[in-house]
């Protein structure tokens, strides 16, 4: 008899953002003529910058002669890629990291949760709370948690992340081993400076943890006093785990590319002690299981970090921070509470009543689709995260309809 994995009974009944598009369409269905602006799911709506397109263009032409024609590539990235990343990402900024500890891959979402195939059933984990739902599930899937009572997990540590610490979470006051960050926060926005970095940096070092640190959101940090990378903070190489992605720092969501850096020095232990490198473990695991991202792909996000990409990226990032300081004059005059959305694409604002409530008032009256802050976890509730992915013209609507609504 064929058996499932029973851990995946405990998760919650649907993944947060499939509850938010039935309840959009259902009200779609009901509503054939309103016009709904999605500022929910953080997905980009502009078009690659035209020196990706390009490169991917001529990549494309390359794959059509047999002269030129790439077959299967390295599955940790080509080189010429991973050192595009190494020089302009953290080279450029004091941190020592080498072409050779970057893997590329199709997404953050899936490394993030892949990660932890490489750690023992038994660890104790440190979650956020809110969070990125992924990093929560795939532990759950994996058996790493008890059951859900209460809006959590049995078995997890939670770090709290609210208005009263700024909704930076303060070091878990027990031992843990793995420890997941992510700055500029998805989904609260909030960010984290050098000092406050260091501290869990030194905790992972004394306590011989783990830290895997998501820093997607990156590239819109306007404070150049924030640490873009954990590697800016010294000893971190020994501790922790990056994930980046292109899909929001160049409009890559459709085009899937991402990358992890593993560095050598980064290591983890048997249940005897000894000290074993994560870089050679997770390179086996990325050439067993992944089969790389396609040539003309790697080109594109190759052009990305030429002077013409660079421009046209930050042109797109500069495009969507107007839209996110447009949902921050309209709260500020609304008198709502909110953080992020000055070095971040998401806004959380206390939303005055339940998550949901709010979202479906918002739906409702507005015919405006954000994100409801109780389904990224327990400290969520009474906040929603408004996304600034779109174009002008519809976030300026929406501001419109929500101060209509909002100020009735």
């Amino acid at each position: 008899m064929i058996t499932i994995n029973e851990h995946y009974l405990k998760l919650q009944a649907s993944y947060l953002f499939s509850d938010i598009a039935k309840r959009v369409a259902a009200f779609q269905k009901n509503n054939p003529d309103k016009d709904i602006i999605k500022l929910g799911i953080g997905d980009v709506t502009r078009g690659l910058p035209a020196a990706a397109i390009k490169a991917f263009h001529n990549a494309v032409d390359e794959m059509a002669n047999d002269a030129t024609f790439k077959g299967y590539g390295p599955e940790q990235g080509y080189d010429f890629l991973r050192q595009a990343i190494a020089i302009n990402d953290f080279q450029s900024r004091g941190a020592d990291i080498a072409a050779d500890e970057i893997f590329v891959s199709d997404g953050a979402k899936c490394d993030t949760g892949n990660i932890q195939e490489l750690f023992s059933q038994d660890i104790k984990i440190a979650i956020p709370d809110p969070v990125y739902p992924v990093y929560l599930d795939t532990n759950v899937m994996a058996g790493r948690t008890g059951t859900f009572t209460d809006g959590r997990y049995q078995g997890l540590v939670y770090l709290d992340s609210t208005r009263a610490n700024n909704f930076v979470p303060a070091l878990p006051a027990e031992d843990v081993d793995l420890i997941y960050l992510c700055f500029p926060n998805n989904p609260t926005g909030s960010t984290i400076s050098k000092a406050e970095l260091k501290t869990w940096v030194d905790y992972a070092r004394e306590h011989k943890a783990l830290i895997l640190f998501d820093a997607a959101y990156e590239a819109f940090i306007r404070d150049e006093s924030l640490p873009k990378s954990i590697y800016e903070i010294e000893g971190a190489k020994e501790v922790a785990i990056e994930f980046r992605s292109f899909s929001k720092s160049a409009g890559f969501t459709g085009t899937r590319c991402a990358y992890t850096v593993v560095p050598k020095q980064c290591a983890a232990y048997d249940s005897s002690g000894n000290r074993h490198f994560l870089h050679s473990l997770w390179n086996r695991r990325h050439c067993t299981k992944f089969n790389g991202v396609s040539y003309p792909v790697q080109r594109a996000a190759e052009a990305v970090y030429s002077e013409e990409g660079k421009a046209q990226a930050k042109a797109l990032i500069d495009y969507y921070m107007e839209n996110s300081m447009a949902v921050c004059n309209t709260m500020d005059t609304l008198g709502y509470d909110y953080v992020g959305g000055k070095n971040s694409p998401y806004i959380w604002i206390d939303g005055r009543m339940d998550s949901w409530q709010f979202f479906d008032m918002l739906l409702n009256k507005a015919g405006v689709v954000c994100t409801p802050g109780a389904g990224f976890g327990k400290c969520g509730n009474g906040y929603i995260r408004i996304s600034a992915f779109n174009s002008h013209e519809k976030v300026q609507e929406a501001m419109q309809r929500l101060t209509k609504v909002l100020s009735a």
